[in-house]
């Protein structure tokens, strides 16, 4: 089962599960959110409701998983008048990640249900300061390992690995922690690595494929 939903003033094609990053909510981590604004919803092949614009009584359902902040994005002004001047702006969007963990086709209007918050941990692990693998490649080395095997890497992530010298399993295998919070920060997806456990994905991959 399929929704698409709105929020932020884009849409988005969701189903349970699903990680999505969106223009930046009020809520923390492990908190419960709710998305009644539902345009469509999808049970298989031939059975899709549509909504007129909205589906009532319907809404998805997620968790919050982080608060991030988006790539750098540059903006140039430059004003051609008798005082003309030139100015450079940088922005980083603030992102949430959610993941979506049911569509309610009907009873949206019942309580939403909470999401566990998590336990805040005795004492907060000092953070690791990042190192730049000592294993990135300039290209592949024969043909490049297909990265979106790994769950939570799809073909733009994959490519952003590969931009930063990323192209097999074995490397990504290899990474310890301060390894892993180095490509944290250039990948602007910061606890991704270790939420999806990459590295005992990886681990098994360059097994495989050692093997194949």
């Amino acid at each position: 089962m399929f929704a698409v939903i709105k929020t932020g003033g884009k849409q988005y094609k969701v189903a349970k599960d699903d990680e999505i990053t969106i223009e930046k909510l009020t809520a923390e981590p492990g908190e419960a959110v709710r998305f009644d604004e539902v345009l469509m919803l999808g049970k298989g092949e031939g059975d899709i409701t549509v909504g007129q614009p909205l589906i009532t009584d319907a809404a998805v359902q997620g968790e919050v998983l982080d608060q991030i902040r988006g790539e750098k994005v540059y903006t140039f002004h430059k004003r051609r008048r008798k005082h003309s001047s030139k100015r450079l702006k940088g922005h980083r969007q603030s992102l949430t990640v959610v993941k979506i963990t049911e569509i309610l086709a009907s009873g949206a209007s019942a309580p939403a249900k909470k999401a566990k918050k998590a336990e805040p941990k005795p004492e907060e692990a000092p953070a690791v300061e990042g190192a730049k693998p000592s294993n990135l490649l300039d290209a592949a080395q024969g043909e490049a390992d297909d990265l979106t095997k790994i769950s939570g890497v799809g073909p733009g992530l994959s490519k952003k690995l590969n931009d930063n010298g990323v192209f097999h399993f074995w490397q990504i295998a290899e990474w310890g922690p301060s390894e892993v919070a180095f490509m944290d920060d250039q990948l602007s997806f910061k606890g991704r690595i270790d939420r999806d456990n990459w590295i005992e994905q990886a681990k098994g991959l360059a097994e495989e494929a050692k093997n194949d």
